[in-house]
């Protein structure tokens, strides 16, 4: 789970006196330590794990009393019941709400527990708690921060918008798609109307690439590659930043930008770079030229790409090198990609990229020597909810 030693952004802007609250998937531990409440958020309305166990029950009860010839995307899961029993896990609660210093609160219903429908109610839920929220802040001298982590492409669909225009009915993840750019839009037109848009940084990112294990039920890209790979299909995400009055509309800037940059360039934002601690490493870098002028003045130069705990690439500039194991004439194994002009990483070199091999691998020592420096935190023991 989050190390209680972390300090997240929701508690660097907590110390200089906003109001934080989140919506969504947390995924990061399921201990009381771990959950947002106890990590900076003064609301939370959360979901434990990812989307696939939604889906694990649903598998079980296919074929649980008559014979079912429709296979379920996830096979031989016991039930809720008889997993508990085998592993220790209970996933009879997948959501709480909570407030900063009061105990959380099981979800009731359907937003509550695994089920088909689960993240489709959820959802609706979260949408209308953030726009009554927001309505509230609107009116409070105190700025406030939302971060919404949606279920939105989370293996499951909304029937409401099941016959949107253009949505594939074998894919639920497209009508999902269609209910969210609705709750987005209801959003910005929320901020609007409470006259608060021009005070107000919305910034939509996504987290990885396609899951194409579950395709045609999930996302699809040009690139190559998809999610836990670090090639461009996996890595590229698209992202959008809506400031009216402050960032130029329909810009598409080539600019370098990481998620970790969000949580510097918010803490600039909020005025608490000094509530950082500067007794780590903060991965981060302060976006704010980005965001309001425009291309070319991106403040990232490279980027480290890992598939867990493997460094499988390293991105500098326009150049991006992938790492292979074993080495090629005395030199280290790898190919080489000018990622601007070959986006779908199709003619990978290495010989020609030669002049990268020495900056490339001084950047690596300098990484690895960094991470000696300051390791990762992280739990290291069982969960408690994990433990048989």
């Amino acid at each position: 789970g989050l190390s209680p030693e972390e300090v997240t952004i929701a508690e660097v802007l907590s110390a200089k006196g906003y109001h934080t609250a989140m919506w969504g998937k947390w995924h990061m531990g399921e201990e009381p330590e771990h959950a947002p409440e106890n990590q900076g958020f003064d609301y939370a309305y959360y979901g434990l794990f990812n989307g696939a166990p939604d889906l694990w029950p649903d598998g079980y009860e296919m074929t649980a009393e008559t014979p079912n010839s429709h296979r379920s995307q996830f096979l031989d899961f016991p039930g809720i019941e008889g997993y508990k029993e085998a592993t220790g896990i209970d996933l009879s609660v997948s959501a709480y709400v909570a407030r900063k210093g009061q105990e959380r609160k099981a979800i009731e219903g359907l937003a509550g527990r695994p089920g088909p429908k689960r993240q489709e109610v959820f959802e609706e839920e979260s949408i209308a708690q953030i726009l009554k929220y927001v309505k509230e802040k609107a009116k409070d001298p105190k700025p406030f921060f939302i971060y919404w982590a949606t279920y939105c492409q989370q293996l499951q669909g909304v029937s409401s918008h099941f016959n949107d225009p253009h949505v594939d009915h074998l894919n639920a993840q497209a009508s999902m798609m269609a209910a969210h750019s609705s709750y987005v839009t209801r959003l910005l037109d929320t901020l609007k109307e409470e006259q608060i848009a021009e005070n107000t940084l919305v910034v939509w990112m996504s987290d990885n690439g396609p899951m194409y294990a579950f395709y045609p039920n999930s996302g699809y890209s040009w690139l190559r590659g998809g999610k836990g790979q670090v090639l461009e299909g996996g890595v590229r995400t698209p992202s959008m930043a809506w400031w009216p009055g402050m960032i130029l509309a329909n810009q598409e800037p080539v600019d370098l930008l990481h998620i970790t940059d969000l949580y510097t360039t918010a803490a600039r934002l909020g005025g608490a770079l000094d509530a950082i601690p500067e007794d780590r490493v903060v991965d981060g870098v302060d976006q704010l030229p980005l965001l309001l002028l425009g291309e070319g003045h991106g403040r990232r130069k490279k980027i480290f790409f890992y598939s867990g705990e493997q460094l499988g690439a390293l991105r500098h500039g326009d150049i991006k090198a992938h790492f292979q194991p074993g080495a090629s004439g005395g030199l280290p194994k790898m190919e080489a990609y000018n990622v601007r002009r070959d986006p779908g990483e199709k003619y990978g070199q290495f010989y020609p990229y030669l002049w990268t091999v020495t900056p490339i691998m001084n950047d690596v020592k300098a990484h690895k020597r960094m991470i000696q420096k300051f390791p990762h935190r992280g739990t290291v023991e069982q969960p408690k909810s994990c433990a048989k």
